[in-house]
């Protein structure tokens, strides 16, 4: 059985609405924001991870030259 995609047609002017297919053209916009979503967040997660990895990095070589973790959570303030 195959889903069919709907969207809802709403009449302002008379209170009516309709639920109708998506047209091929609205189906592949849809997939192509997904894609560019999908994109988006895989970008957004690994510069997230990045920083997370630097933050990591820079304690490490705080703690390396002796600072205390209160000393390192002051400079991050």
């Amino acid at each position: 059985m195959t889903e069919v995609l709907t969207k809802v047609v709403v009449n302002c002017a008379d209170g009516t609405s309709e639920i109708v297919p998506l047209s091929p053209a609205e189906i592949a916009q849809r997939e192509t924001d997904r894609l560019a979503w999908e994109a988006q967040e895989a970008e957004r997660l690994a510069l997230e991870a990045a920083k997370a990895e630097a933050q990591a990095s820079a304690v490490a070589k705080l703690e390396a030259l002796g600072l205390t973790a209160e000393e390192i959570a002051a400079l991050k303030n």
